[in-house]
């Protein structure tokens, strides 16, 4: 709740210092130019400045919860140093002494000596080292006197499983009588959940240098990137001209729209136990499930782009003399194409989710193999690494079909 209320502040904090700056100024362009933008969705450009802060802050936030050296503030990291309490031990005479836990909490990838502590008497003083983020079992009573047992931490009586809040931490009195103490974690995360971004930077120089089990980063993005262009042009050759027979010949919309809608709600992944049975694990499975995932996309979004197509505009065709194929060619297909694009965008956002689950089932290269090999080691940085390389592939994707869309389909939004 901490990242998401503080993401919404830099939102709201972004927002309202852009307009300030803005006010007064004028914005070129066309959406500039038009009387009615609301509702207009040509009328809506993506916002630049917008963009940018919106990286800006998720690095940001990202940075401050890792502890990174890369951004100025963070939020409060686990207790580092040293830290104690005392107990009191209540002997088998009845008598009570007090001693002194002395407690050094060091970085994970440190590995420091414990602190030196002298005492005596029927209570002895004890000494404990604990990595931040952890937890240490502190056997207080067995350099005691024998029969000694734990009645009090700090002061405050002891419960068996009862934390107790002290200096820096918390001590839990556990069933054997043994002390389990706890060091504030704070606000950061855990290298081992998240690292920060510089972890992840070195992490991909390491990869990009000498490789991922044997094959190179680049290898493994292209195993990836290939089959997702295989099973998208596949659904989409197929997918399109169904989408249009589909829009245009009744019969052929009632034959295959029971199976189109029963399919499209289906989710890649659960397909992918068929799959493996009839296809097997390797390439020709995989190109199959990205097929599938792509092929109702498509289907749909010609159907969609064929009823879209104003009435009007195939009167007037027809009213000038045009043939079916001339209505088809000149009329449907160009007003169809924005709908397509937009199929495309979402049909290879969907391919781009299932290449990695299906490589995740079996593959000897790609990113999906990457993260689960990773994620058995426990080795998050190459995990965000991948995920983030998928991301920027996928964006990239889309980014050039929009490019395309733009070129081709000038007209969209325009009536």
């Amino acid at each position: 709740m901490t990242v998401v209320a503080l993401y919404v502040a830099l939102f709201l904090g972004a927002w309202l210092a852009v307009r300030l700056l803005r006010r007064g100024g004028r914005r070129a362009g066309l959406a500039a130019q038009k009387t009615v933008t609301f509702g207009d969705e040509s009328a809506v450009r993506a916002d630049r400045a917008a963009s940018v802060i919106s990286l800006a802050a998720v690095f940001l936030i990202w940075g401050a919860f890792t502890g990174s050296r890369l951004v100025p503030i963070h939020v409060p990291g686990p207790f580092v140093g040293e830290t104690g309490f005392t107990y009191t031990a209540r002997l088998p005479s009845g008598e009570e002494a007090e001693a002194e836990v002395t407690v050094l909490v060091h970085r994970p990838q440190e590995t420091p000596a414990a602190p030196a502590v002298a005492g005596s008497g029927p209570v002895q003083p004890d000494t404990a080292v604990v990595p931040a983020w952890r937890s240490v079992l502190v056997k207080a009573v067995e350099n005691d006197a024998e029969g000694a047992a734990v009645v009090a931490i700090d002061g405050i009586p002891a419960v068996v499983d009862q934390p107790v809040r002290v200096a820096h931490g918390s001590v839990v009195l556990t069933a054997k009588g043994s002390l389990s103490f706890t060091p504030d974690k704070g606000w950061q995360m855990e290298p081992i959940w998240l690292p920060p971004p510089e972890a992840v930077a070195a992490r991909f120089v390491e990869i990009a240098t000498n490789g991922y089990q044997g094959t190179g980063i680049w290898e493994h993005l292209w195993a990836s990137v290939s089959r997702v262009l295989a099973g998208f042009l596949l659904g989409t050759l197929i997918g399109v001209p169904l989408g249009y027979a589909m829009g245009l010949s009744g019969w052929v919309r009632g034959w295959f729209d029971p199976i189109v809608e029963f399919m499209r709600p289906v989710p890649p992944l659960a397909l992918i136990p068929l799959i493996i049975i009839w296809f097997g694990i390797w390439e020709t499975g995989k190109i199959v499930l990205l097929f599938l995932a792509a092929l109702w996309i498509m289907v749909i979004a010609a159907r969609s782009g064929v009823s879209g197509v104003r009435l009007s505009k195939i009167h007037a065709a027809y009213s000038l003399g045009a043939s079916k194929g001339q209505v088809l060619r000149h009329v449907i297909i160009p007003n169809s194409l924005p709908d397509l694009f937009t199929g495309a965008r979402v049909a290879m956002g969907v391919c781009w989710g299932t290449v990695v689950a299906a490589e995740l089932v079996a593959a000897e290269k790609g990113a999906g193999m990457m993260i689960l090999v990773a994620s058995k080691f426990q080795l998050t940085d190459i995990v965000v690494m991948g995920i983030i390389l998928i991301g920027a592939i996928g964006y990239g994707i889309d980014m050039l079909m929009r490019w395309g869309e733009a070129k081709l389909v000038p007209w969209k939004g325009r009536g």
